[in-house]
């Protein structure tokens, strides 16, 4: 395997964001006296992107709101909320981070938008560490679908053969795969009881993965 890059998720992978989202949504449906308990609701929609979030949500409590309105207030929230609270990074991400880019390209492929994610990089002054981003923002198609990744090989003008993704969820999972890369995933709290058999490899955590990354070259 000649590996040339390492494609990192954003939230869950590096950022333990979860909390962050649960809190925009719950702001969200507030209006309407809707609440969840956060183990709950983050072990349900934990990889989901919100779009596909705000339309189960829409149906299920008859909220008569576009998905996309819903979505929309959601980011702005969450953009707040991380103003203010910023989420903790996943452990031994920062290390993981600095070891690989020594030796690796390394992009990050995120199903958050730019102003969601960003700010979080640059408080952990990561964001250099990256020589290319994909956000929901930059493509047509969010995750599962493959494009975030393929778009992101196509501007590093690599082939997937050339690539690994270090993934949590099991939409990530999906994107990944479906644009052609092995895959290293790390499960959290909230995606452990996903279907994850299709990674090529599932590890404990980013130190893990780091050491399986390193019997790879």
């Amino acid at each position: 395997m000649s590996l040339q890059a390492i494609l990192f998720d954003f939230d869950g992978t590096l950022v333990d964001s979860e909390v962050l989202h649960y809190q925009s949504w719950m702001q969200v449906l507030a209006p309407w006296n809707i609440h969840y308990d956060e183990l709950s609701f983050c072990d349900e929609f934990s990889g989901v992107p919100s779009l596909q979030a705000a339309d189960i949500l829409n149906q299920r409590h008859g909220l008569n709101r576009q998905p996309e309105a819903l979505t929309e207030q959601k980011n702005r929230l969450f953009v707040d909320v991380a103003a203010t609270l910023s989420p903790k990074l996943m452990p031994f991400a920062k290390e993981i981070l600095a070891q690989a880019s020594k030796q690796f390209t390394l992009a990050l492929v995120t199903g958050s938008t730019r102003a969601e994610a960003l700010p979080v990089l640059a408080h952990y002054q990561l964001d250099k560490l990256f020589q290319y981003i994909v956000c929901k923002d930059d493509v047509a198609n969010a995750k599962p679908h493959p494009e975030p990744y393929s778009k992101a090989l196509t501007h590093l003008s690599l082939t997937a053969s050339q690539a690994l993704a270090i993934e949590d969820t099991q939409t990530g999972l999906a994107s990944a795969t479906s644009a052609g890369l092995k895959t290293i995933v790390v499960p959290n709290h909230h995606s452990k009881q996903q279907d994850l058999s299709k990674a090529t490899y599932q590890v404990q955590n980013l130190q893990a993965a780091w050491q399986q990354i390193q019997q790879l070259i």
